[in-house]
């Protein structure tokens, strides 16, 4: 059984590959991250639903997992590496970043010793529901389904058997065989054939140059770069869209139905993954997110989406898959997100703070959306004190969210203060006024007197991890007694016995469960993450590093987090990686050590 921690990832920057520690292909859509999947065995099988399988040739057919893996230093270039009785066989996964076709290459190679190996290729075109037409001719291999086809160039021969492309190798010290699969639509001409260890050299240079801008020099480097790295994979260069995962259905619950498609661009999300790779020194995205978001929204800003299409599609229809079993038969396999169309009120404070962070980075009003900005505060005006679906897109009532109404401050904060440099205009003291009426109805509604703490939503007694986020939006400050309640009550009552952070309390009774879904869910590792950044800011320093060093041993061995810790079975749990729970790491390594040195400590 393949479990999510078996996963690593690769890309190009307009998709992503998912390997697992036996060497096996088992997610890859082509030609953007929410295409239709050719290879969806990760919610199946692999002879069913589609899978590339490279490693050690054992006479039963027995896949073996790696013996180590790794990711090159500062780099999305992924080793694994076998050592058998017969020698040691490393395979190198990597997809050339650029504009042309998405093209994943594979160098099988023998490090020492004579190794047998095998290359066993199933393409099951529309997440596994159709076989394509797999034919050979003049060394190249093509399957080929409907609009798409991927190419396979092989350095040894390829046989054809039921419709699987299959190559045997024996390599002895120092050989080395690639395979390249190329992805282009069916009806253009075969692709052009590429230099397999050039296209590793240069696609090494690339992610170790990108990496290389990094500000942050602090004790957490290594993890914090590789969070980087994982955020900037999950870019769709060609229009600046992030997705917020590559994977769609990895459940919240293992077995349940809590599953959901996360290969788009919700606001909220690349938002504060943007402010995350502002932070560290990447301005470049910033401008392509800032453009991509002025052409998503162009003409209807008042109808903001909390998500988009990678191009700024507006229909994501949600659908279920019934041919896929889903991933340890968790039911069921989704695709789209109904959720397009919630109303969250807390987005536009997500995206008005992460222009204001642009602009503070040195980006002129033209390339950060002023005039979209002011345009955003004029809808949350006229709209805040309505009920919504709130951050976690509940599919029960709407609900005034106290998260969301604290984000609606900071949309009105924000654009007070762009007008304040003069660079747009709009109504000052009018906005002014709001966002004292906003503080003031946020600390009145929102506030439990008596347990000394903020609240889910005005008048529950719920909580919600979200409003650990209160001091670092600025809506008080960390020493404020209500925010450190606020941080001790959610610290105690939603963790999980090991330490770690529920999003707020989920109830098998269907009366009682807040957010209208069944079933149960792990803890959300971004809020844990959050929970530490708090931890920190009231001082407890050294109690926040215990718990960020805690998580980050929840990471896989290559440095990877999905959405969730599963606490009753010790796993991963959700899609997979996520950007959430990376930039959550990168965020919270800043705050421990700006946070360590006020107090005179040492991180």
């Amino acid at each position: 059984m393949r479990q999510i921690e078996d996963l690593t990832l690769v890309g190009d920057l307009q998709t992503a590959a998912l390997i697992a520690r036996d060497g096996t292909l088992v997610w890859a859509c082509f030609p953007r991250f929410d295409s239709q999947a050719a290879f969806a065995a990760l919610l199946g099988t692999d002879d069913d639903h589609g899978a590339w399988h490279i490693g050690p040739a054992d006479q039963d057919g027995t896949l073996r997992p790696a013996t180590h893996r790794r990711y090159r230093p500062d780099s999305l270039v992924c080793e694994t590496t076998w050592t058998t009785p017969d020698g040691t066989l490393r395979l190198t996964d990597f997809m050339p970043p650029g504009s042309g076709p998405s093209r994943l290459v594979r160098i099988v190679e023998a490090v020492s010793g004579r190794v047998a190996a095998r290359s066993r290729l199933r393409v099951r075109a529309d997440y596994g529901r159709i076989p394509p037409r797999v034919t050979i001719s003049n060394g190249r291999s093509v399957a080929v389904a409907g609009p798409q086809a991927l190419w396979l160039d092989a350095g040894a021969p390829v046989s054809l058997r039921d419709g699987t492309l299959e190559a045997e190798l024996v390599l002895s010290e120092g050989d080395a065989v690639a395979f390249v699969l190329t992805a282009c639509p069916s009806h253009q001409a075969e692709p052009a054939t590429i230099d397999p260890h050039q296209a590793l050299r240069e696609t090494d240079a690339f992610w170790t140059r990108w990496a290389a801008q990094c500000t942050y020099q602090g004790p957490y480097r290594e993890a914090v770069v590789r969070s980087l790295i994982t955020l900037k994979a999950l870019t769709y260069a060609p229009t600046g869209a992030i997705v917020a995962a590559p994977t769609t259905s990895l459940p919240e619950e293992i077995g349940g139905e809590r599953n959901w498609d996360y290969r788009f661009c919700w606001l909220r999300d690349s938002a504060l993954t943007l402010s995350t790779l502002l932070r560290t020194g990447y301005r470049e995205e910033a401008r392509a997110w800032a453009a991509w978001l002025l052409r998503a929204v162009a003409g209807d800003p008042e109808n903001l989406q909390i998500m988009y299409g990678l191009a700024g599609e507006r229909d994501l229809p949600e659908a279920e898959l019934s041919w896929l079993p889903g991933y340890e038969n968790s039911r069921p396999v989704r695709v789209g997100n109904a959720a397009a169309h919630q109303l969250q009120l807390d987005v536009y404070g997500e995206v008005c703070d992460t222009l204001h962070r642009a602009r503070a980075a040195g980006l002129d009003p033209a390339e950060t959306a002023a005039g979209l900005q002011i345009r955003l505060a004029e809808w949350v005006e006229d709209h805040w004190g309505e009920p919504d679906e709130g951050i976690w897109e509940v599919r029960g009532p709407r609900r005034h969210f106290v998260h969301s109404k604290m984000m609606a401050w900071v949309a009105v904060d924000r654009t007070v203060k762009l007008i304040e440099t003069g660079d747009v205009d709009g109504p000052l003291e009018r906005w002014r006024n709001l966002r004292d009426e906003i503080h003031r109805e946020v600390c009145e509604k929102g506030y439990d007197k008596e347990r000394n703490t903020f609240t889910q939503s005005y008048g529950s007694k719920e909580l919600d991890a979200s409003l650990l986020l209160i001091p670092q939006m600025g809506f008080l400050p960390p020493d404020d007694k209500r925010v450190i309640g606020t941080i001790e009550a959610i610290q105690r009552e939603l963790s999980t016995e090991d330490g770690f952070v529920q999003r707020y309390r989920t109830s098998r009774q269907e009366a009682d469960n807040p957010d209208g879904l069944p079933g149960e869910e792990g803890a959300f590792l971004i809020c844990s993450f959050w929970l530490a950044d708090g931890l920190a800011m009231i001082g407890r320093v050294d109690e926040a590093r215990t718990l960020f060093e805690k998580l980050l041993a929840l990471r896989n061995d290559v440095g990877l987090l999905a959405e969730e810790w599963d606490p009753a079975r010790q796993r991963l749990a959700g899609n997979f990686p996520q950007a959430f729970s990376h930039l959550g790491l990168a965020d919270s390594a800043a705050v421990l050590e700006r946070c360590a040195a006020a107090a005179g400590a040492a991180v």
